[in-house]
């Protein structure tokens, strides 16, 4: 049987963290103080080193949401994708991609990103479905409240979209830059690190695992 390709995004798929891109935006906008995104930057800057545990951070801009129109972030990220974000798309995505559906295995984002992000991604690269950092909305409105998808966390969210395909993680085979990736990599059959950070490489490495380069978007 097929298992499930799954993907992570920023770094991964893209050559960027649209985190970031996403934090100069709204400072630029207005949205979001100096200092705000100062703090959101060092945050950003650790993990992408391997270093970093973001969340708190994450958790602070999804209860920062409470009361703002879900129609509203749905047309800035909208938006944000098709001004900052489609074209950095790494140029090597598109083979790997076409590689998992010749094998018959669906293809899907595990990532700490939006929804609203992660469905311009499935659009754009025809993914199956994405397991990602989801927020509650009530009647059109943000409640503050949502679900974290990083780390640990990210497992525990892929299981049921295993289960649901009749696919175990063994099956499964991740792609990640990430070291706080590490509890999904060291559970798939097939673990490869795409562009990782410092720690993952050096870990990739002493494990055996696929490195990959997917080009620079």
């Amino acid at each position: 049987m097929a298992g499930i390709a799954l993907f992570d995004l920023d770094r991964t798929i893209l050559g960027c963290n649209s985190a970031t891109l996403w934090v100069k935006r709204q400072v630029r906008e207005g949205k979001m103080s100096r200092w705000d995104a100062a703090k959101m930057a060092a945050m950003i800057g650790l993990y992408q080193l391997g270093m970093g545990n973001v969340d708190d951070g994450v958790r602070a801009a999804i209860r920062g949401l409470e009361g703002q129109h879900e129609a509203d972030i749905r047309a800035q990220t909208d938006l944000f994708w098709h001004e900052e974000v489609a074209h950095r798309v790494r140029p090597g995505v598109h083979s790997v991609l076409d590689k998992h559906r010749a094998l018959g295995e669906p293809l899907w984002l595990l990532t700490g990103s939006s929804t609203y992000l992660s469905a311009q991604v499935i659009e754009a690269l025809k993914l199956d479905g994405t397991i990602c950092t989801t927020f509650e909305v009530k009647d059109g409105i943000f409640t503050g409240r949502g679900e974290l998808c990083y780390g640990e966390g990210k497992l525990v969210a892929a299981h049921p979209v295993l289960k649901a395909h009749g696919v175990s993680v063994e099956e499964c085979t991740f792609y990640t830059d990430s070291y706080t990736d590490l509890p999904v990599l060291e559970v798939v059959g097939r673990p490869v690190a795409v562009h990782p950070d410092p720690r993952l490489a050096r870990h990739a490495r002493a494990q055996g695992w696929e490195v990959e380069d997917w080009g620079l978007a």
